[in-house]
């Protein structure tokens, strides 16, 4: 049976200080953003991701990971998105949410940076865990038609994961994504 005092992100109490904190946001952002301009989209992508270790034991943590996303763009300069990774080594998950601010360099071209915050699974030398994850993110959208854009970014990721003596310092991703926009 399910006990969130088994789960060291409820331990510390960071997962629902996080599900209260996005539920704010959604609530103190949607009134103000109810009349703008959305443009709703989800992707999925590719890319390689490093997992710097430390501790008795610890592993190389390079592998290739898929990704997944949600989210809209509001008034052309704002995107959010709802995510999840995926990388097979340490069946690593993460969940994630994220902001960008997008900056227009031209009609089709934007840079872009911003946070996420979220939890991770990992299982590494059998030992297993849910932790709190920040990180902070760069990039660039490319608009190819009115349906379809592709993204290129990059990710650096605290996790919390500590566990018999192997810590995850951070991580680093890089990944292509396609989206369809609608």
């Amino acid at each position: 049976m399910f006990n969130p005092k088994d789960y060291k992100l409820f331990k510390t109490g960071i997962g629902t200080a996080c599900g209260f904190a996005i539920a704010t946001f959604s609530l103190v952002l949607y009134p103000s953003y109810s009349s703008a301009e959305t443009d709703y989209f989800v992707g999925a992508g590719v890319g390689y991701q490093n997992d710097r270790l430390d501790g008795a034991g610890s592993e190389n943590g390079e592998d290739a990971f898929v990704q997944l996303h949600a989210g809209a763009i509001i008034d052309s300069n704002h995107k959010v998105a709802a995510n999840y990774s995926y990388k097979d080594k340490f069946s690593q998950s993460l969940y994630y949410v994220s902001y960008d601010y997008l900056y227009g360099v031209s009609n089709r071209v934007s840079l872009n940076g911003g946070f996420l915050l979220g939890v991770g699974y990992n299982d590494i030398q059998s030992d297993s865990s849910v932790d709190f994850v920040r990180g902070l993110q760069v990039g660039t959208s490319i608009k190819i038609s009115n349906d379809w854009s592709t993204d290129v970014t990059y990710r650096y990721i605290h996790q919390d994961y500590e566990e018999n003596e192997v810590e995850i310092d951070n991580t680093q991703q890089v990944v292509i994504m396609a989206n369809y926009h609608f």
